[in-house]
């Protein structure tokens, strides 16, 4: 059985950056328009009422997307017809085509979209919201898609291929079902699984059609929306904006304008825009657009374009155009009717960089909701945290701090403090009498003070080795916590695929998540998913 607990964030956790937004923190306030509360719903709601969308032709691109496999759900068609409402709006997150999903949080993601806009139902009944994924399928990094971690064992799928991932063939993913056979076993979840992977990726042509059957499948019932955005008939709604980025730079001038803004703040930049921030496409080609004299360029290419040639080009053949990271936000939320936009600590880090571009660019900036950020404890470790005298709140604490925590909790600590504050009252005294008769003296004093200070730092990290030593076994066991929550330093919410837990849990572990990953609109938490 699994049971869940909530814990409030940690700064140690997050960027200052997302930590300082998390926090409501005054200096933030101009890149955001609403903080994701009730408050802030409420005026998003009232204000994106003024802006509008083609309604009529997103619905009509996504039913033809739908008709690409055979699984779309029935509530997922009810959901779409709901977007030709104007009180309809959508909840959205982004991902790549990850291979079986990639790492745990891209369940957190789709599960944060679909929970939030069902608690946005209870708490605004006039409205309707609808919970949509937008595949990344035009991002051309494979070697972030093309493996996952099961049991600590990296799965990897190999393609000479070249371009947009979605338009990668799924032939060569025979050899990794059978890996991924050998790893879970024959248990009846883990055959559910590997009857999953083969109907998604060895019975679809290419890795888009695939997640599309996978996502289907995994959260269909919940009425979740699949849209690419690689479509010529939206493109073509956005190629105003696709001028206003190569002709005028429209989007580099805004996000750099509000990146030196966030760095004289002394926060770091996120994602630093190009002049461009639009590639050309084909099939087996996604490369930069970079202007050069009075052409523009198609980097490592031999394809040159003078400005009206481009101009012809974005509104003939708009899928051979295709927005970057700094762009592709304000393409999704051009055709979208929406409200939120749910991401993880980097990707809303970047699009506090923003603002500016969308209020330049006349369209809605929507309210930044974090994900859930989940830790999965199973039961071994929770038992050894137990015999430790550690508390679940622990393991949010870094590798060292937690074994400190052990060793106060369980009078195996050595500190010197009281002595350290004996030294400096007596040196205090002393200084003054020293004073008393030559001013120049106090500084030999205070360097006297520091020496016997750093004298007792030295006992008491020789005392606090020792002790670490002979509590081997135990600061074994807490690091071999750590390292199954944070392999390799990582949280393991971006290293581990779900399949490993479907695989000991099977639907439990799926309902436990839809059922426990909800939002309080009060407070932002740390989801504990745990075996009792």
């Amino acid at each position: 059985m699994l049971a869940h607990k909530t814990l409030p964030i940690k700064k140690e956790l997050f960027s200052s950056l997302m930590y300082d937004y998390l926090s409501r923190h005054e200096g933030l306030k101009e890149f955001y328009s609403f903080y994701p509360d009730k408050d802030g719903f409420k005026n998003a709601i009232q204000q994106i009422a003024s802006y509008t969308c083609d309604r009529g032709l997103l619905v009509s691109e996504i039913k033809k997307q739908n008709e690409l496999v055979s699984n779309t759900s029935e509530k997922s068609k009810a959901n779409l017809e709901l977007l030709l409402n104007e009180n309809t709006y959508t909840i959205t997150t982004g991902h790549q085509l990850c291979l079986f999903t990639g790492p745990l949080y891209f369940i957190y993601k789709i599960f944060s979209v679909i929970n939030l806009a069902e608690k946005l139902k209870t708490e605004f009944p006039a409205n309707n919201f609808v919970p949509v994924y937008w595949m990344a399928s035009e991002d051309h990094d494979f070697a972030e898609v093309n493996h996952l971690s099961v049991y600590g064992k990296k799965l990897e799928w190999n393609s000479d291929e070249k371009g947009a991932v979605g338009d990668f063939s799924t032939a060569g993913l025979k050899e990794v079902v059978v890996q991924l056979k050998e790893i879970l076993g024959d248990g009846v979840n883990a055959s559910r699984l590997i009857q999953l992977f083969e109907e998604a990726y060895l019975k679809h042509t290419n890795l888009a059609l695939a997640t599309r059957f996978l996502v289907n499948e995994l959260f269909g019932k919940y009425g979740l929306i699949v849209l690419d955005g690689n479509s010529a008939d939206l493109k073509k709604s956005f190629a105003a904006f696709f001028e206003k980025d190569i002709f005028e730079n429209t989007p580099f001038q805004k996000v750099d304008s509000s990146i030196k803004k966030l760095t004289q703040s002394k926060y770091e930049a996120q994602v630093n825009p190009r002049e461009i921030n639009s590639f050309y496409m084909e099939k087996g080609l996604r490369a930069r657009i970079e202007k050069s004299g009075n052409s523009y360029k198609v980097i490592d290419t031999s394809l040159e374009f003078s400005e009206a040639q481009l101009k012809d080009l974005i509104f003939k053949s708009p899928e051979k155009i295709s927005p970057n990271v700094v762009l592709r936000p304000c393409y999704q939320q051009y055709i979208l009717p929406n409200l939120s936009y749910v991401g993880g600590p980097g990707e809303l880090a970047y699009w506090l960089e923003y603002k500016e571009m969308f209020e330049a660019l006349g369209l809605f900036f929507p309210v930044l909701t974090p994900r859930k950020f989940v830790t999965i404890l199973d039961i071994n470790s929770l038992n050894k945290l137990s015999k430790l005298g550690l508390e679940m709140e622990n393991i949010m604490e870094n590798e060292q701090e937690m074994i400190k925590l052990y060793l106060e909790k369980n009078n195996k600590s050595f500190n010197l403090e009281e002595y350290k504050k004996s030294i400096e009252n007596l040196f205090q005294s002393i200084s003054s009498e020293m004073n008393k008769i030559d001013k120049t003296l106090v500084s030999s004093a205070e360097a006297e003070k520091q020496k016997n200070l750093n004298s007792l730092s030295v006992l008491e990290q020789k005392a606090t080795r020792a002790i670490k030593a002979k509590s081997d076994t135990e600061v074994n066991q807490i690091k071999n916590i750590k390292s199954k929550l944070y392999p390799n330093g990582v949280p393991q919410e971006r290293v581990e695929n779900f399949a490993a837990h479907y695989a000991k849990w099977g639907d439990d572990f799926m309902n436990v998540l839809k059922d426990k990953l909800t939002y309080d609109l009060n407070k932002n938490t740390i989801d504990i998913v745990f075996e009792n």
